[in-house]
């Protein structure tokens, strides 16, 4: 594994089954319904159609991270370093160091709100963006560091 991956909690290339499929109910909101190739994970995920256009059958890559900052994971920053080295990962006027953001097109930052374990393999953790809401289902063994009541960045690209 490289160094970026450290702060990456999961990663996988999702093929979208369907887009809205229940209504539309939002002007510029849909929600996709998409099943992943390497680890046969099931996403419902709403998100922005004016700032990432999607369509059926079409592939992206997605990934859930627990800081944008590249390299060492979220223990190792903070005061006990001599401040926040999170702080100035992204600004907007771009003077900031590049962060993860930089590799992805699209990017929400949100929290684990609920995680359905059950007794089977299969769990699903839940996280919500400010309202927009992502569900992903799939094998406990590849969500492990997906934790409940965690800050989770989503980044996307095509």
């Amino acid at each position: 594994m490289t160094a970026v991956a450290s702060n990456i909690v999961f990663d996988d290339i999702f093929t979208i089954n369907a887009i809205d499929k229940e209504g539309k109910k939002f002007d510029r909101v849909s929600r996709l319904y998409a099943h992943s190739k390497n680890y046969d994970m099931d996403l419902t995920l709403d998100y922005n159609v004016e700032l990432f256009p999607l369509r059926e059958e079409q592939n992206f890559a997605l990934a859930l991270s627990s800081s944008l900052a590249r390299g060492e994971g979220p223990a190792n920053t903070g005061a006990e370093d001599g401040g926040d080295k999170d702080l100035d990962v992204w600004r907007p006027d771009g003077k900031g160091r590049r962060g993860l953001e930089e590799d992805y097109d699209y990017v929400m930052y949100g929290k684990v709100y609920k995680f359905d374990g059950g007794t089977s393999e299969v769990v699903t953790a839940y996280i919500s963006f400010g309202g927009l809401l992502m569900s992903l289902t799939g094998s406990f063994r590849h969500m492990t560091s997906i934790v409940l009541g965690d800050p989770v960045y989503l980044l996307m690209r095509k």
